[in-house]
């Protein structure tokens, strides 16, 4: 990671690597912290991940597989402040980062937004009502008391309908007691191979009499060629990115003949999510959804990305543990935090933040 005006060459650091950092002396816990790219990111900037909560029984194997934390499985719903603190040997206000990213399908630009609000929703092994865990996160945030936190989610959450529950969270933020700032930020401009955008909450305990803080755009972008331009020439067997039909056969993705049909960076004009990416340029957005529905698809071949191809895609290392069929390993990384983008951010509040107190 280089914050520098020259364009470095992009590499993510290998887990062995990330292991070896010097840590930088402060604390974090995450919450709805999927397989932990959140927790990645945090790594990289030299934060030690201490507890992290994760509902998916997947992600937590995930997790577990490359994360030294303490993983709590609960529905956040009952996880109580004092229990985390108690496990930790923290007194409330000593934590030095809270991280949350709350499931947001029904914020999202690409679902069905309001229509969805208040229902219980299948999501991954649980059936729940998923647009009421911001409040679970700020019902943490006052018991905690941390110096700074991190709230992340879709920009559909400022748009629409969606900016009142936008509004609301905002305002109950600051009457936990913090001064909160909102970006709207784009993971291409903070070192992901990929145009992603996403509402971060930067919050900083009135106390302390700092402002929050947000990193600048950094001064160039990594395009998909930067990413995976030397994995081209890998072997790619039909299992690696298809996933099968329980009697064995390979899927056939219904959108192949619309691939066809575009050349690298066209969209279709029948379906909207039907993207050829460019080599030029960061991959357009990938949806957690979208391992066997229309999406973007590889520049030049007819196909779509690779579990390697996406873990450079999103700013993993090479070497992140993944397991599961294609579907489930491309949801994994699909709706996770890019680490790149935590690692900036999470280092900007270190600096202006953490290190001055």
């Amino acid at each position: 990671m280089n914050g520098s005006t020259k364009k470095p060459i992009y590499k993510i650091p290998s887990m062995e690597e990330i292991n070896k950092l010097e840590p930088n002396g402060y604390k974090v816990v995450s919450t709805f912290a999927g397989c932990g790219g959140s927790s990645l990111g945090y790594r990289l900037a030299g934060y030690k991940v201490l507890w992290a909560n994760e509902f998916v029984n997947h992600a937590v194997e995930i997790y577990k597989a490359n994360h030294k934390a303490i993983v709590d499985n609960t529905d956040i719903r009952k996880v109580q402040p004092k229990d985390i603190l108690k496990v930790l040997g923290l007194k409330k206000g000593e934590l030095d980062l809270f991280d949350g990213s709350p499931p947001c399908m029904s914020f999202s630009t690409a679902g069905k937004r309001e229509k969805h609000w208040g229902k219980e929703k299948k999501y991954f092994d649980h059936h729940q009502v998923a647009d009421d865990l911001f409040f679970e996160y700020i019902r943490l945030l006052k018991g905690l008391m941390p110096k700074t936190f991190i709230a992340e989610n879709v920009s559909g959450l400022i748009k629409g309908v969606a900016k009142g529950y936008f509004k609301e969270f905002f305002k109950k933020m600051e009457a936990a007691g913090y001064k909160v700032k909102a970006f709207l930020a784009n993971g291409k401009y903070l070192g992901v191979p990929q145009a992603r955008q996403r509402v971060f909450y930067i919050g900083v305990r009135k106390d302390l009499k700092i402002d929050p803080v947000f990193p600048d755009p950094q001064p160039y972008v990594y395009t998909l060629k930067d990413a995976i331009w030397d994995l081209r020439n890998e072997k790619k067997e039909p299992d690696v990115w298809q996933d099968k039909k329980p009697d064995g056969t390979p899927y056939k993705y219904a959108y192949g003949k619309e691939w066809e049909q575009l050349s690298e960076g066209q969209q279709s004009h029948k379906y909207f999510n039907v993207i050829r990416a460019a080599w030029d340029k960061p991959c357009n957005t990938v949806l957690a959804t979208a391992a066997r529905a229309a999406s973007v698809c590889h520049p030049t071949e007819n196909r779509k990305f690779t579990i390697k191809e996406l873990k450079r895609i999103f700013s993993f290392p090479d070497d992140f543990i993944l397991f599961g069929n294609y579907k489930e390993q491309w949801a994994r990384l699909g709706n996770s935090v890019p680490p790149s983008m935590i690692y900036f951010i999470s280092k900007k509040i270190q600096q202006d933040v953490l290190d001055r107190l």
